[in-house]
């Protein structure tokens, strides 16, 4: 894969308030860089939301629309959401993860991808656009959560 970029931030609220919002495909346009909209368009197999279920999000990434398909690989509510791309204009896996730490939770999001061919000679660009857009969502989710519930 041309990246592998992880970020983590601590949220001060318990790790099920900050997973039951950000596993939330329902939510993904209001604290996730660039995404317009998200629709579930699969359901798991029991139905709803959860392994086997596909999103399909429409986004904007260095000032293109791009439409892709992620399918839910795993879902451990609150611990982790991973998801994996079935169509997309370039193969990504997504990993969510939300751990118990002294000060509230742990969050993480991991994307592996990225693209492939000559593209693939811009990773270290690309790596950082990740980076700088994953560590604005989770500031984001912070702000969003803490705001709903009152501060901390």
């Amino acid at each position: 894969m041309a990246i592998d970029v992880t970020v983590r931030r601590v949220i001060p609220l318990p790790p099920e308030r900050v997973a039951g919002y950000a596993m939330d495909w329902r939510h993904d346009a209001e604290w996730t860089q660039g995404i317009r909209r998200a629709e579930l368009t699969r359901q798991a197999d029991e139905g709803g939301f959860g392994t086997g279920a596909e999103v399909t999000r429409t986004a904007r990434f260095l000032g293109r629309r791009i439409d892709y398909v992620l399918r839910v690989a795993a879902y451990e509510p609150p611990r982790l959401l991973d998801m994996v791309s079935v169509a997309a204009p370039m193969p990504m896996h997504v990993t969510y993860s939300f751990e118990p730490h002294p000060r509230g939770t742990l969050a993480a999001i991991r994307v592996r991808g990225g693209p492939g061919g000559l593209l693939r000679l811009a990773a270290p660009l690309f790596s950082r656009q990740v980076r700088s857009s994953l560590s604005k969502d989770l500031r984001d989710l912070e702000r969003r959560l803490t705001e709903q519930h009152g501060g901390v």
